[in-house]
């Protein structure tokens, strides 16, 4: 058992050795002389006009991220389908649990305004 946790170590040293090397190695294969057109802001190969600074809708994020949260929750009931014939009774008490935080959720945030489009 300990073989298989050196492995696991072993592959997580080599992971961070190859991260720190290729940091280090592009330090010193970086321009070290930058032109001031080079550190100009690249915006579609125009010049910007005006500030660069845009407020958008947080509406928008907040719907996204709701989005987000309820399909990756989603992915969750793909093994409680497929093994559905096969669990007992507490599996199904467990997943109508995860339903009524599921949904809990969904109210919260539809009572939040997270939802709605202004």
């Amino acid at each position: 058992m300990l073989t298989q946790y050196s492995i696991v170590g072993i592959l997580f040293l080599g992971a961070m050795a190859f991260g720190a090397f290729t940091i280090i190695l592009s330090r010193f294969l970086q321009s070290h002389r930058p032109y001031p057109a080079k550190l100009e802001t690249y915006e579609c190969g125009m010049e910007t006009q005006g500030t660069a600074w845009v407020q958008f809708k947080t509406s928008y994020f907040l719907y996204a991220l709701v989005f987000l949260i309820f399909d990756i929750e989603t992915i969750f009931l793909y093994p409680f389908a497929v093994k559905f014939q096969s669990l007992g009774l507490f599996a199904i008490i467990e997943m109508f649990i995860f339903f009524i935080i599921l949904i809990i959720g969904f109210w919260y945030a539809w009572k939040e305004g997270a939802l709605e489009w202004q």
